[in-house]
């Protein structure tokens, strides 16, 4: 029986999420700038709530090792993510997560070296069916929906990496050592960037300082710490099925704040739909037959 809080919980955390395109495009800094001033901020104010938590700072050097290389990838995704906002719109960078049920459903079952559930990959098809409909007719933000699913790839990896690790780790100590792992990832993208357009780091103003606060304290620290603990209730792929509503919530934000800018055609949201159905149809089915189809 799913558990309804965990549920309930990881929605609020989607709804966050999807505000972060949002975030990235209101931010006049270049996107590798936002990351690395999000996971500095976010690494930094992990250390009074580790403190609060009583939770330890001390780990093995080969788990920290780990932790750091997962937070490097979860880099990659951040600015995959935003980058596609950029080159898109926050809606096209949304809508490329959608592909991160199908990509756990093929990593999830080789790292717990099980076999590929059908029933997972099916659904994610499905998922990747609502995209095709999506961008069959427009195809003009092909580069920042490939971002867009790139991002995806590296989201499906850093969950399927954390469902592992919260087994015998902390949560709160694996998001901070991963989010030190993130804002060194991010340096190296920064230095290119500022070589090839000009634009070296600089100081936020003060309304990009809001909104990077908000990233990294709200978005970052608080949502990352509490997937962590959600991945101890539920698998990830039905973790990021659920998270497959994070364009929604997201499109439906956009919308709201930058209005015909985001309005995208038909198809995008006969796609949306198909997708938002998968993701209420997969639990039923799941229980039905226990989990999945091997």
């Amino acid at each position: 029986m799913l558990a309804r809080k965990p549920y309930l919980h990881l929605h609020l955390l989607v709804v966050l999420w999807g505000f972060t395109a949002i975030l990235g495009l209101l931010i006049q800094l270049p996107f590798a700038q936002v990351v690395f001033y999000r996971t500095l901020l976010s690494f930094l104010a992990f250390i009074p709530v580790l403190l609060w938590a009583g939770v330890s700072f001390n780990v093995e050097p080969k788990v920290g090792t780990k932790f750091i290389l997962m937070g490097i990838i979860i880099s990659f995704h951040w600015l995959l993510f935003f980058g596609a906002a950029r080159y898109a719109n926050a809606s096209v960078s949304l809508i490329g997560l959608a592909t991160t049920s199908l990509w756990t459903a093929l990593l999830e079952p080789i790292a717990r070296k099980q076999r590929i559930s059908k029933l997972e990959v099916f659904f994610g098809l499905v998922i990747i069916s609502g995209i095709y409909i999506i961008y069959a007719d427009d195809f003009t933000y092909g580069l920042g929906l490939f971002m867009s699913i790139g991002s995806a790839f590296f989201a499906a990896l850093f969950s399927v990496a954390n469902s592992l690790f919260v087994k015998k780790h902390h949560p709160l100590q694996i998001t901070f050592f991963e989010t030190g792992g993130a804002f060194l990832g991010s340096i190296p993208f920064v230095i290119w960037h500022g070589f090839n357009s000009g634009e070296h780091l600089r100081v936020p103003s003060l309304s990009d300082g809001g909104y990077l606060l908000i990233l990294a304290l709200i978005c970052t620290v608080y949502a990352n710490a509490s997937w962590v603990y959600i991945l101890k209730k539920i698998s990830a792929f039905a973790a990021n099925l659920v998270i497959n509503l994070e364009p929604i919530y997201g499109i439906i934000l956009a919308l709201l704040i930058f209005g015909k800018s985001e309005e995208m055609n038909p198809g995008f949201y006969t796609g949306g739909a198909i997708i938002i159905a998968t993701i209420f149809t997969y639990p039923v089915v799941a229980r039905r037959f226990k989990g999945g189809l091997k």
